[in-house]
């Protein structure tokens, strides 16, 4: 053997390693816990339980806005919970810091900003996520699979008394947004009577595998990537296609998104929103960060633009 071949071997070995690891967090990323409560902001709220379309139970804060009709039901991004995600603790911060989305992000002062602006709020965790269960082997589908949860969270407030007859609007965010246009897709017949869409950040989920790939020095092996990936999940970057999807959404719809973000592109965010088919539709770049996180983060500091598409719609 040349020293050459000796010192070849083991940087493929590691390469290889560092890929499988890569493909294991994408497939089954860490829980979020639910860190933060309602409570923690002078709301009242039921702890509920729901089942998606296909029986997977999935746990919810339903938040009652006295006197309102109006409903949005939230969901969340890949790795959090309903809650939030704790970028600021271990092990979380070591995953995301090097991307500049070390901090944490709490998303329960969205929903005291839907709730003072005269909303009802369901907020809920998707399946292999914060509080619900483990469903399909404990793997992420990047909408593939949770756009069943979506449909069961529109099939739920729809069986309640006190929300069945409520203007539904939607609040779905990064991965929740992309599961939102799966179920589009897939069960349109649900979103019959939803008035409107808010989504920060849907992404798809190639683009973020290439620029991480591209960081540890991978930039060559998305195929393989991808390979791993059908063996983990079933499903294939080629089955996870929020711009497709796009096409299908029938509702009025704001898009918003951090326009550097290093995690991805700012042509997908594009592309989705110039394959939406209504004309009643808003895409809203950030500007001045690179941080991702700073899209989760809008809503609570410049909440004005995404309360009026609300309001226009459900109103």
């Amino acid at each position: 053997m040349t020293d050459m071949q000796a010192k070849t071997e083991p940087a493929t070995e590691q390469a290889d390693e560092a890929l499988r690891r890569f493909a294991d967090g994408f497939s089954s990323p860490r829980r979020s816990p639910v860190l933060h409560s309602p409570s923690e902001h002078g709301l009242d709220y039921e702890d509920v339980t729901f089942c998606a379309l296909d029986g997977v139970p999935l746990e919810a804060w339903f938040i009652p806005a006295a006197g309102s009709s109006r409903l949005v039901i939230a969901n969340h991004p890949l790795g959090f919970s309903r809650s939030g995600i704790p970028t600021h603790l271990q092990p979380w911060h070591a995953d995301w810091a090097p991307s500049g989305n070390g901090f944490e992000v709490d998303l329960v002062p969205d929903y005291k900003i839907l709730h003072d602006a005269g909303y009802n709020v369901l907020a809920y965790d998707l399946r292999n996520h914060g509080l619900s269960s483990a469903a399909n082997g404990g793997v992420v589908t990047h909408g593939f699979t949770e756009s069943r949860d979506v449909v069961g969270s529109l099939q739920y407030v729809r069986a309640r008394p006190d929300t069945r007859e409520m203007a539904i609007g939607l609040f779905s965010r990064c991965m929740g947004a992309v599961s939102t246009f799966a179920a589009m897709t897939r069960f349109p017949a649900a979103f019959d009577g939803v008035r409107c869409v808010v989504s920060p950040q849907p992404v798809t989920p190639r683009y973020i595998a290439e620029r991480r790939l591209a960081v540890m020095g991978l930039g060559d092996r998305l195929d393989d990537f991808n390979t791993l990936l059908r063996l983990r999940t079933s499903v294939g970057l080629e089955q996870r296609t929020p711009q497709e999807w796009a096409k299908n959404i029938g509702v009025p719809t704001f898009l918003y998104q951090v326009r550097g973000d290093t995690l991805t592109d700012p042509s997908d965010v594009q592309a989705m929103y110039d394959n939406i088919p209504v004309a009643e539709k808003k895409l809203q770049w950030i500007e001045g960060t690179t941080a991702r996180w700073d899209g989760y983060m809008e809503f609570q500091r410049r909440p004005q633009p995404m309360l009026g598409w609300f309001a226009q719609y459900m109103s």
